[in-house]
């Protein structure tokens, strides 16, 4: 066996694909999803146009991957620090800064998640495209549950002040995930920058009393 057959047979089944996803991402975040060609991707990641057909039926398709991965890993991290955190002021800051703490990579994510959103609203024909939509959907759905559920318990306990847990998730959400219409990890604006003055407004957003946040901190 050659030395090349016996590196293609060590790699992990799944390594390929997770490739094609990090190309596709990094592509879709600078240069636009409609401006990418399915063969810019196969040609980043070495291979010919069609071997990308064995791991995605399609250029939407990775897509929609891509989109149910990145909320996927939000949820799992979400859910990690809010439910290791008894203290729910505490445990809101903790999330607060856990969703800027993000790599080059994770910026472009999630510049393609905000950019490419809308698509999810639309049905489509392709059953494994349709399937991966809808699994985008499901996982956008579940994690503005579980920031409505918590924030519903912050209101409860006397954290938050009380209100519309769903909208109030809803408007957080929406106030983060504009950030990603425009910042550039090579931009002027640095990401800590952003982190502190995002922090604070998300903070105002919610209600959450500054004498709260240094009693938990200190605690």
């Amino acid at each position: 066996m050659s030395s090349n057959q016996q590196r293609r047979r060590s790699r992990p089944l799944g390594s390929k694909r997770a490739e094609i996803l990090s190309a596709a991402t990094e592509r879709f975040g600078r240069d636009g999803y409609e401006d990418t060609k399915w063969a810019d991707i196969a040609a980043d990641v070495g291979v010919g146009p069609t071997a990308l057909y064995h791991y995605f039926e399609s250029k939407q398709h990775c897509l929609f991957v891509i989109i149910a991965d990145a909320v996927a890993d939000f949820h799992e991290r979400f859910e990690r620090i809010s439910a290791s955190e008894r203290d729910l002021i505490r445990a809101l800051d903790l999330v607060l800064g856990d969703v800027f703490e993000l790599t080059a990579h994770d910026v472009q994510r999630m510049r393609v998640l905000v950019a490419e959103q809308g698509l999810l609203a639309r049905p489509r024909r392709s059953p494994r495209e349709e399937e991966a939509r809808q699994v985008a959907r499901a996982r956008t759905r579940d994690l503005e549950i579980a920031w409505a559920t918590f924030l519903a318990r912050a209101m409860e306990s006397g954290a938050l002040p009380e209100g519309d847990s769903r909208l109030l998730a809803r408007a957080a959400l929406g106030l983060y995930n504009s950030i990603w219409h425009w910042y550039r990890p090579e931009g002027v604006v640095s990401l800590d920058f952003v982190t502190a003055f995002f922090t604070a407004s998300l903070r105002q957003l919610l209600g959450v009393d500054p004498d709260h946040i240094a009693h938990a901190n200190a605690a």
